[in-house]
């Protein structure tokens, strides 16, 4: 009875187009990309919002019936931050995706949550200008998403992640009021930075409804240079020697021996696969420094042992290459019937100990393991291909991954660079953030929502 009156409430508000709550409606919307297979997560109803007052009014009438509300953009979180776990109500934000303005003069755009990652990225660079952050699945996670859990991506290393990228955020808090975070600015020292808040809060404080983004000048040439090895030392090492050149490549990537196998053998791009690990790096800049960025590159390439290296000549075979790394994930769950990853970082020079690391406890387990990452930041993708509906292989796969946490946390390292934390990683954020700092992120959560409506019990 009281859902019935709740989705009478929604379907005045919204219009009944826009809300879901037939049962086949609500099973399309109950699991994320993490898929996880123990848990009830069937929301009680989904709504798609238009505009902000729409999103105004969901609030109220989820303070009303004391319904949460979980947010939802393209459902690729992997870390279930973004399913009902409680029930309640999907605000869903895919037709809150228009670009309302790119201003060129001020190197900003303003964007509805909605907006897709990578359309956003290539009507900015038709004006030259450049929007960095780059999920590997940015063609279709939306900058609502982006931002609620701070994603980062391959060009991380020399860019930096989302949060550094918006300037200004409108939310809608937990009472259904309209707060605006920071300024059309590109500096802003007055008062608190409320936007550092909410960037990564995975829309357990606010629910972002427009964001003011950042923009920078679109570099003028890149090249791709793809480096093989015939060890994962001579990889790793190879990692800091071009740091040390002094240049800052926008990306450095990663694929061990299984994910390159795995690839070539799904989304076949040519990839050597007997090497036992490659680097994706790409240069980019004025067109003048390219050829010297790229020799730099290939000279301590060849000392740390390369033993094949490929270059892209045309932007078509740039996009070749970083689609096969981009396609890891896709590429793994061809072995399996389920797909999981991860996002450990450890200080770059405790890399090689965190690969190695992962790989012995993946062979304990009996676990296949294909490994991408960032290795630029120290971050590092174990993705692992099982079976959930086979309990010992399951089983196995959660005391794997509790021991890479573990190791992740020996080598001075984090249990999320760019994922999150969500439900499934909230049992061991204590491992390693302080009972005092847990105690402040408790409080915080209180202040801006006393009822605990806004997508509960995730992170803690």
């Amino acid at each position: 009875m009281l859902m019935n009156k709740a989705i009478h409430d929604l379907e005045k508000a919204l219009s009944p187009k826009n809300v879901l709550h037939e049962l086949e409606e609500r099973y399309a919307y109950s699991r994320d990309a993490s898929n996880v297979p123990e848990i009830n997560s069937l929301p009680d109803v989904v709504v798609f919002a238009e505009t902000i007052e729409q999103v105004q009014q969901v609030i109220k009438i989820a303070n009303k019936h004391k319904l949460p509300v979980i947010c939802r953009g393209a459902g690729t979180n992997t870390v279930g931050a973004c399913i009902a776990e409680h029930g309640g109500i999907v605000l869903n934000f895919s037709k809150m995706n228009k670009i309302l303005e790119i201003n060129k003069e001020n190197m900003t755009a303003r964007v509805q949550p909605g907006v897709i990652v990578g359309v956003l990225q290539n009507e900015v660079e038709k004006l030259g200008l450049y929007y960095p952050p780059d999920p590997s699945n940015l063609a279709v996670s939306t900058i609502g998403g982006s931002i609620a859990q701070n994603s980062a991506g391959a060009r991380t290393f020399k860019y930096g992640s989302t949060k550094d990228y918006v300037i200004d955020m409108l939310v809608v808090t937990a009472k259904g009021e309209v707060l605006r975070t920071g300024s059309n600015t590109i500096k802003n020292a007055t008062g608190y930075n409320l936007g550092s808040l909410f960037i990564g809060s995975e829309g357990t404080l606010g629910i972002v409804v427009e964001a003011t983004l950042k923009l920078i000048a679109k570099p003028q040439c890149s090249k791709v240079i793809m480096a093989y090895f015939d060890t994962l030392s001579d990889a790793t090492t190879a990692v800091t020697s071009i740091i040390e050149q002094q240049i800052s490549p926008a990306t450095i990537d990663f694929m061990d021996k299984n994910a390159i196998q795995t690839v070539e053998k799904f989304y076949p791009v040519g990839l050597l696969t007997d090497k036992e690990a490659a680097l994706i790096i790409e240069v980019d800049g004025c067109q003048s420094s390219i050829e010297e960025q790229k020799n730099t590159v290939t000279n301590v390439l060849r000392k740390c042992n390369a033993s094949a290296i490929q270059y892209s000549s045309t932007e078509k075979e740039a996009e070749k290459i970083w689609q096969a790394r981009r396609s890891s994930m896709g590429a793994c769950a061809k072995l399996k019937p389920n797909v999981t990853t991860d996002d450990v970082i450890v200080p770059r020079e405790n890399l090689p100990q965190l690969v190695y690391g992962i790989q012995q406890i993946c062979n304990k387990y009996d676990l296949t393991v294909c490994m991408v990452g960032h290795v630029g930041d120290g971050s590092v993708h174990p993705q692992i291909p099982l079976d959930f509906t086979n309990s010992k292989e399951y089983n196995n796969y959660k005391l794997a991954k509790s021991e890479i946490y573990e190791l992740t946390i020996k080598l001075g390292g984090i249990i999320s660079g760019e994922h999150g934390i969500g439900r499934e990683k909230r049992e061991h954020i204590s491992k390693v953030v302080s009972p005092t700092a847990l105690s402040y992120m408790r409080e915080i959560k209180k202040v801006f929502d006393p009822d605990n409506i806004l997508n509960p019990y995730k992170i803690f």
